[in-house]
């Protein structure tokens, strides 16, 4: 069957949206609203219970996730599946090895899906590339034919909409500016650099960064990254200085990057999501600030920096994108 939906389809995609704190899908509409929302936390080692750690302990608790949500909207028919998933991955055929979910290695996410949701489109990306195409298609972006997307959280990620369609570069991972280099004397990073923006602005990574300069929480004992992102953004709030400095140290990487981004692309506007995005003006005063000392050709300096407006759901919507809007966002070598 064809892999290209009929047009005009007004049956909702189920959208996925696959990292290393949590695996969250949604009912997503043509017009790009959220009809139904369901989340579980990924299997994670550190947490009290341990989790399905293996493969295919993982593959269960996300076809359980989309069994639950299908079903309790009445089992609909569906337009297709679009997900957004960390990575890396091959791209289209989507064999995926995200560096925050050691369970997967190679595991052929698009095939299982397309074996699960027989005669579907079932199109895959990378999570912040869904960012950036869901901000672009119905939030902070619309309107704007030339937008970055970034996904500042377990990891730090991006995708590039420029001229209006989504740029994929030469293997999926045009836009990656997680690994744009930001200190190259910094700390080493999970893909064998150092210095990368990863490396600096990951809450795991901005975590352990405070808790050397000596920040402790206050709940030790919960090792949930998302936890200890969270205390430390409301200690910042609240005057600690190690707290504040790290959330300056963040917001500085990011702004920096953004400015090469900037010079390089030549942008409209960046839109900025993820867990570690929801710290406001402790994240994005730092961040303009860096922006405004490194960017400092005219074109550059016209560029919009603000929060992505679809929140964390700005990666199921661009996930559905995918199918929606393909002739934007799934074009080339992946039509197929």
């Amino acid at each position: 069957m064809s892999e290209t939906p009929p047009s005009g389809q007004p049956n909702p995609v189920l959208a996925v949206d696959i990292g290393g704190t949590k695996l969250a899908a949604a009912l997503v509409e043509p017009g790009g609203r959220v009809a139904a929302y369901d989340r579980v936390a990924t299997p994670n080692p550190a947490a009290p219970d341990g989790g399905s750690l293996d493969a295919e302990g993982l593959w269960r608790t996300l076809d359980a996730l989309l069994g639950k949500i299908v079903t309790d909207a009445g089992d609909p028919p569906l337009a297709g599946v679009g997900v957004g998933c960390g990575g890396p991955m091959t791209w289209p055929a989507a064999e995926v090895s995200p560096l925050n979910i050691p369970a997967w290695r190679s595991f052929p996410l698009r095939a299982r899906l397309r074996a699960r949701y027989p005669g579907l489109p079932v199109r895959i990306h990378n999570d912040a590339i869904c960012v950036a195409v869901g901000e672009h298609w119905r939030g902070a972006g619309r309107g704007h034919d030339n937008v970055l997307g970034m996904v500042v959280s377990t990891g730090v990620g991006g995708g590039l909409i420029l001229g209006g369609r989504l740029i994929n570069g030469a293997s999926g991972n045009a836009g990656h500016i997680g690994h744009v280099v930001v200190d190259p004397g910094g700390p080493p990073c999970a893909c064998g650099g150092r210095g990368c923006l990863e490396a600096v602005a990951r809450g795991p990574g901005l975590v352990a960064w405070a808790r050397e300069q000596g920040w402790r929480q206050g709940n030790p004992g919960r090792l949930d990254s998302t936890t200890a992102g969270a205390e430390l953004a409301a200690d910042a709030r609240r005057g600690h200085p190690v707290a504040s400095a790290a959330m300056r140290r963040a917001g500085r990487a990011i702004g920096i990057a953004i400015a090469s981004a900037t010079h390089l692309c030549d942008l409209d506007v960046a839109a900025i999501g993820g867990g570690l995005s929801q710290a406001g003006s402790l994240l994005f005063d730092p961040l303009e600030e860096a922006f405004r000392t490194h960017a400092r050709m005219e074109f550059a300096r016209r560029v919009r920096i603000v929060p992505a407006a679809l929140g964390q759901t700005a990666g199921l919507v661009g996930a559905a994108a995918l199918v929606f809007a393909h002739d934007r966002y799934w074009t080339g070598r992946a039509a197929g």
